[in-house]
């Protein structure tokens, strides 16, 4: 069986996270990268990300490596925007046919999912999707169990 990790990082921490399950699945592993880069300014990144998120902005992403229709198992990883996935997700999500695939998504955070598994599930209509990972950082530094991330990662196998 096929698998791929998709994902988007804008600072890094989801882009590590998702190469390790990568690594660790033997699976593909695929960035999603907006045409657009988004500011240094964290208060303007701030403000900027509810706004789009709020309006339901998908920004134009960089054509993709693979092809995630010819997956039976697909793992998306996102960064926590405004209490869901990062719209650049959002995007990338929409431009891939869900029925019969199994999803396993991932979400970084500092400490809240907000509505993101509920928003994944109702963005994935027709997959088998899993919980959500939530994968929490502090300043950067990883917060979440390395046993919990092991746990969730030998569920896929």
């Amino acid at each position: 069986m096929k698998k791929l990790v998709v994902y988007y990082s804008l600072g890094g921490n989801t882009r590590a996270v998702a190469k390790r399950i990568a690594q660790s699945l033997r699976a593909d592993l695929m960035e999603i990268r907006t045409i657009k880069t988004y500011p240094d300014d964290y208060d303007v990144l701030l403000s900027l990300g509810e706004k789009e998120v709020k309006s339901g902005y998908m920004p134009q992403i960089a054509p993709l490596t693979f092809d995630a229709n010819t997956y039976d198992t697909v793992i998306i990883g996102t960064p926590v925007w405004w209490y869901t996935y990062a719209p650049a997700v959002k995007k990338f999500m929409s431009t891939v046919r869900w029925k019969g695939k199994k999803v396993y998504p991932f979400a970084t955070n500092g400490g809240e999912l907000g509505h993101t598994p509920s928003d994944f599930r109702k963005a994935l209509r027709g997959a088998e999707v899993s919980p959500v990972l939530s994968v929490r950082f502090d300043n950067g530094v990883l917060t979440t169990e390395e046993s919990e991330i092991k746990a969730w990662v030998a569920a896929i196998k």
